[in-house]
């Protein structure tokens, strides 16, 4: 059920997924909850907490003491900027693959749920959500509300 799952996530072999999908009730039709359904195929380590900012930050962690100490940006913050700059739509769902293929090698949960959420609404608000939770860990970006 899993393989079929994945291959959500190949052009040429969606056609397997769909009743793997049918059965969980996700609608072939919704791309995100679709697309999202393969990644957790792929990685089934999930969280509850944090948004693909803070997943993100857990690779580059888990990395940090490998990497040399000059000030020059890290090889993954320099692929997390990319994620940042990815438009919506197959660029950016083919640089969210790469992380959640990162964080199963590196053991990082992720939570799905957000995951879905932040690429169904992709725009500046989750991008910027993302990068505070990845620069500025443990700082609330500020809501609406307390604006």
């Amino acid at each position: 059920m899993m393989a079929n799952l994945r291959c959500v996530l190949v052009e040429g072999k969606k056609h397997r997924a769909w009743p793997v999908l049918n059965r969980l009730e996700v609608l072939i039709t919704d791309d995100v909850s679709a697309y999202v359904a393969g990644l957790f195929a792929t990685h089934p380590e999930e969280t509850t907490n944090g948004n693909f900012g803070v997943t993100c930050l857990a690779i580059e962690l888990n990395n940090r003491e490998k990497q040399s100490k000059d000030s020059k940006i890290s090889p993954m913050e320099r692929r997390f900027q990319h994620l940042l700059a990815a438009e919506k739509g197959p660029e950016l769902y083919q640089r969210v693959l790469r992380m959640v293929l990162r964080a199963k090698t590196e053991g990082v949960l992720i939570n799905y749920e957000q995951l879905a959420n932040d690429l169904r609404f992709w725009g500046d608000r989750t991008k910027t959500e993302w990068a505070a939770a990845f620069w500025t860990p443990g700082v609330r970006p500020a809501t609406e509300e307390g604006l």
